[in-house]
């Protein structure tokens, strides 16, 4: 991306013109294609591109460390997180060896629910049903996976001495892992194409009921402190949920670098809620934008200047609550 920026900076040097903010090539650091931050990344910036002229580009990588890296690094300028893992990183904690200071929060996307999957076919319907059963481990390149899967066990009344630990490096793999039956289950966000995919391939998956309740909240709270549960329904891109069925569940954010222009987060937050509805036709988990709240308050991390002025002259006041 750094080439491309300083090519794309001489051609129009070259030209005698000025750089304008649209003209400049900007980057979305995700993981691999087929998960959901990749997949809502290529959803978002397809529609700057189209209705803002905004030259934003795509950019996988291997997992969360390597995403908040390159935008802290300015070698990117927007990501998509869990806002738990942004405390984490601004703060060098969990598994962040090192503090990251120039990320700062651009606007609560949606909530996220996320949930541990298998076969149709394996019988299995509870989270309580992998006593003894297999549950990918290790997540070297995704380790936000770890507090992820740790938070649902605890929600099934179980831990990771209770289960099988099988090492897998990333979410992909992880679910190309359960297909061929490597392990019994499978990490995933509600509505990630790669469930679907595994699904049309295994004929039939399903996620695991957890239970919902006053102790079980404490417990994945004591994972993190943002984590809690939301009822998800039945819908056509929610594969594997075919009853409403409770969720370990966090707020997905909009990352982006200090050194990000207060201009191109304005830009970008207009299209986010502008075209809200070409974007949720284009990916319907993102019909959950809502400029109310949007602008929610939350602790260790700060808000970029750009998303406090656009916010500011939207009329939208900072928020505190789930």
């Amino acid at each position: 991306m750094t080439l491309l920026k300083t090519l794309a900076a001489a051609a129009l040097l070259a030209t005698g013109l000025a750089p304008a903010v649209q003209a400049q090539v900007q980057s979305f650091s995700t993981p691999p294609q087929g998960s959901v931050w990749n997949t809502m990344a290529s959803v978002i910036s397809g529609q700057a591109r189209k209705s803002a002229g905004m030259r934003l580009v795509v950019q996988p990588y291997g997992g969360n460390a390597q995403m908040m890296q390159a935008v802290n690094e300015a070698l990117a300028e927007f990501s998509l997180n869990d806002v738990n893992d942004v405390i984490t990183a601004v703060q060098g904690s969990g598994d962040y060896n090192a503090a990251m200071p120039n990320l700062r929060i651009v606007a609560r996307i949606n909530p996220f629910p996320v949930g541990l999957y298998v076969k149709e076919s394996s019988g299995l319907t509870s989270v309580a049903d992998l006593e003894g059963r297999s549950v990918p481990s290790g997540w070297d390149a995704f380790p936000i996976a770890r507090s992820h899967i740790s938070a649902i066990l605890a929600a099934g009344g179980i831990g990771w001495d209770d289960v099988d630990q099988v090492p897998v490096p990333e979410l992909i793999r992880g679910s190309d892992d359960m297909a061929s039956g490597r392990v019994d289950s499978a990490f995933f966000a509600v509505g990630g194409p790669k469930v679907a995919e595994v699904d049309a391939s295994v004929g039939g998956v399903r996620f695991l009921g957890i239970t919902a309740n006053d102790e079980t909240l404490a417990e994945i709270r004591e994972v993190r402190p943002a984590f809690y549960f939301s009822e998800v329904t039945p819908a056509p891109v929610r594969v594997g949920v075919d009853e409403p069925m409770m969720f370990v569940t966090w707020d997905n954010v909009l990352v982006a670098g200090a050194h990000v222009p207060d201009e191109q987060v304005q830009s970008l937050l207009a299209v986010l809620f502008d075209e809200r509805e070409a974007i949720g036709a284009a990916y319907p988990p993102l019909n959950a934008l809502n400029l109310e709240t949007a602008f929610k308050e939350f602790p260790g991390v700060d808000y970029h200047p750009g998303a406090v002025a656009f916010f500011a002259g939207r009329g939208v006041e900072m928020t505190s609550d789930q």
